[in-house]
């Protein structure tokens, strides 16, 4: 996708000044008001941004309905769709305060098991677990961040509807997973919406726990959410670059 999608410059206006439009509209789902909150806060000194910040709920199936159902009544405005939020982090990918922009967003338990291990909907010829995002503009995304001081992943984020909780299962989707940066529940819904409507997604985590045994006394969401509100402060000026 072209930034020339998101920026309008219709030339010298009668005046002979420049003519500039402010980006069209950007759809960011969240699934929490924690969250939300951190998001419009971080785009709080933007006020032009065209970005507009909605509820998807927690879990896949949530976040794919409020995505296509905000999608559906606009018409057609938005013209890219990102999920937003904090996550857990794979244990020396990306760390506990840290941040992940998505390369891919996997469905990591979308499909069987089997005597011999997982079978994705991939082998078993029913679709898809796996959805491309806007590459280049990821790639921006996390080296603005890490220019700005705040340490960034660009690797595939994992949506499973039930949250690691032990060592084997941490393991397991390493495995399946080399480079795999964090997990969460609501990025491949909020995708697969933005694919039915032919639109390019993102995916934003910020890390608040480590991918693994269920220590919640460990967790650190306050941390992960200012980290999360700090990466959207930059995203107007990776979205106009």
């Amino acid at each position: 996708m072209d930034l020339s999608d998101f920026i309008h410059r219709p030339g010298a206006s009668a005046a002979g000044g420049a003519s500039f439009r402010a980006p069209k509209r950007v759809l960011i789902m969240t699934a929490v008001e924690a969250e939300r909150d951190a998001v419009l806060r971080g785009l709080g000194g933007h006020a032009h941004t065209g970005a507009e910040v909605r509820l998807a709920g927690v879990g896949p199936a949530s976040a794919a309905a409020a995505t296509a159902a905000a999608l559906a009544r606009t018409g057609g405005e938005y013209k890219l769709v990102i999920s937003a939020g904090i996550g857990g982090g794979f244990p020396g990918v990306a760390e506990v305060g840290s941040l992940v922009v998505a390369s891919e967003i996997i469905a990591a338990d979308l499909g069987a098991e089997a005597p011999d291990g997982f079978a994705s909907v991939d082998e078993l010829g029913f679709g898809s677990a796996r959805i491309a995002v806007e590459r280049g503009l990821a790639a921006r995304w996390a080296e603005a961040l890490a220019a700005a001081g705040l340490p960034a992943y660009c690797g595939p984020v994992l949506t499973l509807s039930t949250a690691t909780g032990t060592a084997e299962t941490a393991a397991a989707l390493r495995a399946r997973f080399p480079g795999a940066g964090a997990e969460a529940m609501e990025g491949f819904g909020v995708a697969e919406a933005a694919r039915q409507f032919g639109l390019p997604a993102l995916e934003l985590r910020a890390i608040s726990n480590a991918v693994g045994p269920r220590q919640r006394e460990l967790w650190k969401i306050g941390d992960a959410l200012r980290a999360l509100e700090q990466a959207c402060t930059i995203l107007p000026e990776v979205l106009l670059s």
